[in-house]
């Protein structure tokens, strides 16, 4: 159950989105650039990182979804808390980790940020670009985190299942349509 009396009790990012539609469409429209663009990083990468993240902040919510969605895309189960747990111990593609580190540290401790952060990634062989992808999904699920935990939604299996699904077959674009529904003024049919 959300902190805010006017959210649906089954409240999720979209709902959130509708409290302020003109921010809530700014910010899918971000999603869809950083996430779904065509880039150095796949969306699977992104969606990873944005697992992980929300795994170190403990974002029930974003945590779920998105752990969800990195399953949809071909992560094996348990691989996230695995990672959370040791990233040099899990089972994930060696080049991955540098990012991944980067990744924690720059949520966990971003002040302590050094360039030989960002030399070890670009030596584990990812471009500037990549890096910016990372420290931009990196960004994007801090503020995700905090945006889902300030309004106090946290989600449930069900929801993470399906959220998961539908980010990985249709990404981000969908939620704008359901902001446009969600403005519409109510039909003069009704009585």
């Amino acid at each position: 159950m959300s902190f805010f009396k006017s959210l649906p009790e089954d409240a999720g990012v979209r709902h959130i989105l509708t409290l302020n539609p003109q921010a809530g469409r700014a910010l899918v429209e971000f999603h869809t650039a950083a996430l779904r663009n065509e880039g150095p990083l796949e969306p699977r990468h992104k969606e990873l990182i944005a697992a992980y993240v929300s795994g170190l902040n403990a974002c029930q919510y974003c945590f779920g979804v998105h752990a969800e969605t990195a399953k949809a895309f071909g992560l094996e189960a348990g691989t996230l808390e695995r990672l959370l747990a040791d990233i040099d111990s899990a089972d994930v593609d060696e080049r991955l980790k540098p990012l991944l580190r980067y990744a924690r540290k720059l949520t966990l401790e971003p002040s302590r940020m050094t360039e030989a952060d960002a030399q070890a990634v670009f030596a584990a062989g990812w471009s500037e670009a990549a890096l910016h992808e990372a420290v931009l999904t990196v960004c994007l699920f801090n503020f995700m985190n905090r945006l889902l935990e300030g309004h106090g939604v946290k989600g449930n299996p069900g929801v993470f299942s399906a959220r998961g699904q539908a980010l990985r077959d249709e990404g981000y674009e969908p939620l704008l349509a359901f902001l446009d529904a969600a403005a519409a003024p109510p039909s003069a049919h009704r009585v």
